[in-house]
Formats: C-alpha cells, structure tokens, sequence
C-alpha cells in the first residue's frame, strides 16, 4: 500500500507532475481518491469542481487542471539531488566497456556512428568538475536521503563543489526550504532556476528566512511558471542580495503592489515577466521603485495601453532603464507609443513587434481615406511610423540598429502620410487630427511642413468640376524667374498637348521646349525593400543583444529583422506629364495640383 498522501505533496505519475489538491471519497464512487492537480494543464479534466460538488480549488487559472486518481496508482519514484545527479551524468560511464560491443544508434532506419560520446560521458562522470548542473524534470525531492536512508550517499559539497550554475525545475519540491538545503552546499553558485516546482507555504517557510549567506553569489533567479503570487515572490526575492535578473514569467500576474522596503531594489537591472496578464503599462508601476533597473520585457501579456481605469496616473521610470519588450500584445493605437517617453524618459532600445497596430498601421485611423495606396507592405509601414513617433534618443528597435538615413527617410514618410491623412477630413478636423500626432510640429521645423491639398467635393454637372486649378512654376534657374508661379485653371478634357500652349503662353517660352513634371507631394521608396531587409537580418544579429547583454533573445532575432525591417531611402513622387493626346484630367490626381516647368 502506498503511504499516507500528505495536501500539498508533489507527485509525479509517468514524468507528468502534480500537486495533490485533496484526499477521500468522491460522490457517486466507490473507494478513496487523490484530487491532483497537474502541472501540465492540459492533463486535467476540471478545476476541482466534480457534478456540482467543489472538493478542492487550484492554484492554476485554467478549468481543466484538475482530475482524481486512486491512492493506489504507483507514482514515479522520489529522489534526492546527489542521486538524480549520478543518474543523468554519471550512470552511462560507469556502465560504458571498452572492450564490449557497441550499441547501435539507429536514426529514421539509418545507423547512425558514435564519436566521441565515450570521451564526453567520462568527463561527465568527473562530477568534482562540473560547473553547470542541469537536473530538470528529474523528480529531485529531497536535498540528502531520508532518515531512514541516512548515510547511503556522498554530500552535495563532497560530489560537485564546483557548481556555478544548477537547473532544478520542474521537480517534487514541496518547500523552497529544500532548495535552501541543495544550494547552502554550492558555494560558488551563481544561476539558480527552480521553473515549474509548486513551492506551498513561502511566506512562512523557515529554512528560507533563515538562508542568511546561502544566496549571497546568486546573480540570476529563475522563478518562471511557479504560480507565485507578487508578495510570495518579492520575499524570494529579497533573500538574494546580489541578483540582478529576475525570470518570473507564466506566474498568473495581473499587477503589482508595492515592493516592500528589499535589498533587491538596488541591484536589480533586468526583469522578465512574459506570458502574463498585464493589460497595462500602470500594472507594474511598483517596478519604478527599483532604481537600478535597465530592462523589462513584457512579451506576450495583454497590454493596451500605459495607464488604465483603476490605475489612471501615468508611471514613470528611472531614466536608467533603456531596453522595453512589449511584442506580442495587444496595443492597438499609437496613442500608446506617443506616451512612450513621459513613462521611460531613458529608453533607447524597444521591441513592439506583433502587435495589432504593428500588424495594420491603420487600425487607428478614424478617416478611412486615409489609408494610401500601398507602396510598401504594412510591416515596413509601421516600422518607419514607430521610428518617426519615437525621439531621437530611440537607438535600437526590433534588433536593428537605427540610422541616420533610417531616421529622415522615416520622418518625411511620417510628415507625408499624416498630411494625406489631413487632406483626406474636412479642416475643422484638422486639430484633432493633429492632438493624435505630437512630433507634427517638430519634424514641420526639421523637414517643413508638407502640403495639406483637401479636394472639394462638388456636383459634378458643375462647371468647377471640370476644371483643374494648377500652380505653374518655373524650375530654378530657368530664365524668367521674375514670373516664377501662375496659376490658372485648366478643363480636365484638353490634352497634354493644349496645357504646353496655355504654359507657352503664361510664361512666354515655347510649348515645345517645356518639359511638365507633376509634383504629387507624396513619397515613394528609392531601391529595394527585399535588399534592406537581406542588410537588416545581417545587423540584427548585433542589435539588441549588446544592447541588454541578456540570454534567450538570439533566436528570435533573425525573426525580428525579417518582421521589423527598415526602409528604403524615400524621395517625393514626381511624374512626367509625355506629350500625349490623353486628357490632363486622368494624367493627375485631384482638383488642385502643382506642376514644375522645366524649359530644356
């Protein structure tokens, strides 16, 4: 018969891992059962909750975490740190025979030759010299042996002294206490990641307010996907005195409150809190407390917008913190990328990818006119609006380094979308047009300000509406330039042909030496994207990796250069009105045009 469950006891049935939630009858059943519920949600079949009948709760969000199985079912055996040790680096060597036939490794029916693992698993059998331990999933339970097993084994200091980085997540860990006993052992520990245990009781747990010099060396902590509450996690935390990254991702947080007077406060410098439930900026303000902090990625939350109704001030950060990952949310106006800098006055590196207003540059837009032709694809659209509505102290995003070339090209870009935007609303919605652009007047100083042309709607049986107003002028350094501009206004029915006589005459040249060329007033892309993006792919490699100086990122930033890709030089359109029989009116665009007279 198995022993006794005890609440709260950690299991594992055939490696998936559990927490035992409940002990006893079930209505409608015979015998005894064990409510369990599972690490791995997926596993389950409700949340404690059987026919009406609420046996026990989970500490997981998810309705399928829970299930019942019988006190009798055999569980994975429990082990302690110095044996799930030998198991995974020590079992294979000691078992390896030089003299005995190999085994052969077979891969997709093909037979695979072995070289070397004879030389890598001796080394891994000297287990005095390991310095990085990896013991994941290896139902590590205990520190040493129990007492009834009592001196059967070597201790953690004697087998591997020279540990600087362990890995025990996902194991039978009922106390964080344990994990006290494994690392008081390791006194040259550096990296601690207990991801996935089920740690009960952390606020009281004794072994861990008594840890005193156990943590002091730890650098980086790793409490991913333990279900942690805020308050449970900033007492772990502020038993580290050197940590300076925090990995707290997939722990079902909401918000924050306020970080309690901790040592950890002073020495933090990168935050990981991805895959949680944020919705807002104002969700982690209590993080500005941390007067050290550089980093802070929030991938993967649902974040909308900077502040929120419960929490409508707006936060602001030490100008020390730099580096912001918000990819993969749901932001949806670049209202919040306007409020970007009042939040980080310091930031200079930004990751925002996957987005919905990344995804559809447009979404925000309330005139629908003011969605253009598209030159570029969407993604290089957004790229280039982020890059204009940031200021220029922006020097990373998405993992590319940005330019001087990228930064003026995506302005102008900016500057000539948003004056579309302007002629495509009637002008008593020009100032709140202009509320939702705030570099507006900044980039009209640097660049100027474009040319806002709204076309009139009118009856088209009228006499205006076949009739296109021009702005003729000469090129500079044309002869005449004392009659540089007229206007007048032409039929849409005359041909090229007839507009050079009425330029011939304005301006008193010849129709046949006069070259027109139509200023649009928008931009177009000067070379390829698919170059730029080949160029982008290369440098993101660098980008924000020396930027943070963090693990973890590298494999998506390839991704990111392809997603985030910087544009092309951007110049403005023009067209050359050719000699031609076709009518003026379908050789430009509008009411009012602007054409430039270049006597050849």
């Amino acid at each position: 018969m198995p022993s006794e469950a005890i609440i709260g006891q950690r299991r594992s049935y055939d490696g998936a891992l559990c927490t035992v939630r409940y002990s006893g009858e079930v209505a409608g059943t015979t015998g005894s059962w064990l409510g369990v519920e599972w690490d791995d949600t997926s596993r389950g079949k409700h949340d404690g909750q059987h026919r009406g009948v609420r046996y026990f709760s989970c500490k997981s969000k998810s309705p399928t975490a829970a299930s019942f199985v019988r006190p009798t079912r055999p569980a994975d055996a429990r082990q302690t740190f110095v044996s799930a040790l030998n198991l995974k680096y020590a079992s294979d060597a000691a078992k390896t025979d030089d003299s005995a036939p190999k085994k052969q490794i077979i891969i997709s029916g093909k037979v695979a030759e072995e070289i070397g693992f004879d030389k890598i698993r001796r080394q891994q059998a000297q287990l005095a010299e390991l310095k990085n331990v990896f013991l994941d999933g290896t139902q590590i339970a205990y520190a040493s042996p129990p007492p009834d097993q009592a001196g059967s084994e070597q201790s953690i200091s004697q087998v591997c002294p020279k540990v600087t980085e362990l890995d025990l997540s996902r194991n039978l860990f009922g106390q964080l206490g344990t994990v006290v006993d494994i690392c008081a052992e390791l006194k040259n520990l550096q990296v601690l990641r207990v991801k996935g245990n089920r740690f009960q009781n952390v606020l009281e747990d004794e072994k861990l307010e008594t840890a005193g010099p156990v943590f002091q060396n730890i650098r980086e902590l790793a409490i991913d996907e333990t279900l942690l509450s805020w308050p449970e996690i900033c007492h772990v935390v502020s038993k580290f005195p050197s940590v300076n990254s925090l990995f707290s991702s997939a722990n079902q947080l909401s918000s924050l409150s306020v970080i309690p007077t901790a040592s950890f406060t002073s020495t933090l410098v990168s935050v990981h809190m991805e895959f949680n439930e944020f919705t807002s900026i104002a969700d982690i303000a209590p993080l500005a407390a941390i007067t050290s902090l550089r980093n802070i990625h929030l991938k993967s939350n649902r974040i909308t917008s900077i502040t929120s109704p419960s929490s409508p001030t707006t936060p602001v950060f030490e100008k020390n913190l730099a580096y912001l990952d918000v990819s993969y949310n749901q932001i949806s106006s670049w209202s919040f990328i306007d409020a970007l800098p009042t939040s980080f006055p310091g930031l200079t590196s930004l990751r925002f990818a996957h987005n919905p207003i990344y995804d559809n540059p447009d979404l925000d837009t309330t005139t629908a006119a003011a969605a253009t032709s598209k030159t570029t694809s969407s993604t290089e659209e957004a790229y280039m609006l982020l890059l204009a509505r940031l200021p220029p102290t922006m020097k990373i995003i998405n993992f590319s380094t940005i330019t001087a070339a990228d930064r003026s090209n995506a302005e102008m870009f900016y500057l000539s979308r948003t004056a579309r935007q302007l002629s495509a609303a009637p002008e008593s919605e020009e100032a709140s047009i202009l509320s939702r652009h705030r570099r507006w007047a900044e980039l009209c100083d640097a660049y100027g300000e474009p040319a806002v042309i709204r076309r009139k709607e009118m009856n088209p049986n009228f006499l205006d509406a076949r009739l296109i107003g021009v702005e003729f002028h000469l090129a500079s350094g044309t002869a005449g330039e004392s009659m540089a501009t007229k206007k007048t206004q032409i039929p849409k029915a005359f041909d090229i042909y007839a507009v050079k006589g009425i330029v011939g005459r304005l301006f008193g040249v010849e129709p046949l030496r006069v070259r027109l060329v139509w200023e649009t007033g928008e931009w177009d892309p000067v070379g390829g994207f698919d170059e730029a993006e080949e160029e982008e792919g290369e440098e993101g490699e660098e980008g924000e990796e020396g930027e943070e100086g963090e693990e973890g990122e590298e494999g998506e930033e390839g991704e990111e250069g392809k997603e985030g890709g910087k544009a092309g030089r951007w110049v403005k359109r023009e067209t050359e009105l050719r000699d031609s029989p076709r009518q003026f009116g379908y050789c430009v665009d509008g009411l009012e045009v602007k054409i430039r007279v270049e006597v050849i």
